[in-house]
């Protein structure tokens, strides 16, 4: 039996013995199972296509134009929106992170095929795509006002007006809000039939969507960190993925489920911290938060002496003046180390990260150098970016704007029957069902839509239900 056989028989061994799953460490995943491009929702429809583009390039071009996708630009990355100085928005940095991400699976593509002939020709080749895609949706989940907001609702929940819930629903339920993770609301946002659409939500190959579950497992196992990669709503739409790509079940009897990671995983997740750190230094740089001189020793010191002093040379030669541009082109180089250092990291590491034994992310295995660099990144970021006035600013603002926005909102949703309430969740989109008659789908329909909006979007709902500013007529 081979390797792809013996993931198969596991698999399958698993979904029949009643839901319950047991983890083998013998069994391998194999690639030619995890990359799939069936659908979810439309897993027996094989469509008429009338051009060339792949199922993977579907799903990148169907995300690019979602309505969910065009409102990154209006939520924050780490600065405040707008600016004088244009800085990285969710949007720009999810296009920034699939870039890299596509460098990433195209060259483990070519590492592997050399490595395994026999995935030549097949959809191996395709996971620079995947991974691309992966890398736009990766922070869909996201609320307004960054980490501020998945802190707001988290707290509203757990030591807000929201508390006395906990006795009106599930154990589980409650595990999830008061974990509410982005990762796991972009699942949701993926996957999640929303009134009057379609059942399978986007309806997105079935490797796309495992491939942005960075936490495989349910909130009631997310331990210290809260991160966890599903709700109890969409548990079972990632079970069926996971098992029919024979992804690795780490759950024993009765436990909560838990799986190996998808290995295209670890490519989003390399990709993100790439640009989230990098990225970042840079923005710094532009608002005068860091100076030229420390940008330069950050970046400079991701590179070895002879090759530091190449890159003064080749400034030096371009006739390259204007500091933001020397800043540009020493960021460049440094993602391209990075992205060459974790491609190596994936590679040398094949056998772990199909075998789900692999531990940490790919940037927690580079180099010593590269590893020192850009832990200084980390350590200056904490201290003078994270915790700059602008920056907590914008969070303290936004943390008020969500607890007022949930309380209103999940007031209308627990007693819909008011007046006021009616008002209220009339103004809200159909697709969120705040009308069912279970109350813990209409709390969740209120996290979906407060989830779902803008910065400038939350401010303006905030404010006007506030009295604080009136329509114009």
């Amino acid at each position: 039996m081979n390797s792809l056989q013996t993931a198969t028989f596991f698999s399958k061994k698993c979904s029949f013995l009643g839901e319950i799953h047991y983890f083998c460490t013998s069994v391998m995943m194999n690639w030619q199972q995890l990359i799939s491009n069936k659908r979810l929702g439309q897993e027996h429809r094989h469509p008429e296509r009338h051009d060339d583009r792949t199922e993977f390039k579907r799903d990148y071009d169907r995300l690019i134009f979602s309505a969910p996708f065009r409102r990154l630009q209006n939520k924050t990355q780490v600065f405040p929106l707008p600016g004088s100085i244009f800085v990285h928005n969710r949007l720009t940095h999810s296009l920034e992170v699939a870039s890299v991400g596509m460098s990433l699976g195209n060259d483990v593509a070519q590492l592997l095929i050399r490595k395994h002939p026999e995935l030549k020709d097949t959809l191996f080749q395709e996971i620079g795509q995947i991974v691309a895609t992966a890398c736009l949706a990766h922070d869909l989940g996201n609320p307004p006002f960054g980490h501020s907001g998945e802190k707001a609702i988290q707290s509203f929940f757990i030591e807000g007006a929201g508390c006395q819930l906990q006795r009106e629903v599930s154990p589980q339920f409650w595990s999830d809000i008061t974990h509410f993770e982005g990762n796991a609301n972009a699942f949701r946002l993926l996957t999640h039939q929303f009134q009057g659409r379609r059942p399978g939500g986007f309806v997105m190959t079935y490797s796309t969507l495992a491939s942005i579950v960075k936490y495989p497992f349910s909130s009631s196992v997310s331990g210290k960190k809260g991160k966890f990669g599903f709700f109890e709503t969409e548990k079972d739409n990632y079970r069926r993925i996971a098992d029919e790509l024979g992804i690795i079940c780490k759950s024993e009897v009765g436990e909560p489920l838990k799986y190996a990671r998808h290995p295209l995983v670890y490519l989003v997740e390399a990709a993100d911290d790439i640009c989230y750190e990098i990225m970042d230094i840079e923005d710094a740089h532009k608002l005068k938060i860091i100076s030229y001189e420390e940008t330069l020793d950050l970046l400079l010191s991701f590179f070895k002496e002879e090759d530091q002093q190449h890159i003064r040379q080749r400034i030096e030669e371009e006739g390259v003046t204007d500091n933001n541009e020397k800043v540009v082109y020493l960021r460049a180089r440094v993602i391209g180390e990075l992205e060459n250092e974790c491609v190596r990291v994936f590679a040398e590491h094949e056998e772990d990260i199909l075998g789900g034994t692999f531990e940490g992310s790919l940037i927690d295995h580079i180099g010593d150098r590269q590893q020192e660099a850009y832990q200084r990144c980390i350590k200056l970021s904490v201290s003078r970016i994270y915790k700059s006035r602008p920056v907590l600013d914008v969070e303290l603002s936004g943390y008020q704007i969500m607890q007022t926005l949930l309380e209103k909102f999940i007031g209308a949703a627990v007693h819909p029957e008011r007046f006021y309430s009616k008002h209220l969740i009339s103004r809200v989109s159909s697709q969120y069902y705040i009308g069912a008659p279970d109350l813990e789908t209409r709390l969740m329909a209120v996290i979906d839509y407060i989830s779902g909006m803008t910065d400038v979007y939350a401010l303006e709902v905030y404010q006007k239900i506030s009295g604080i500013s009136l329509p114009i007529v």
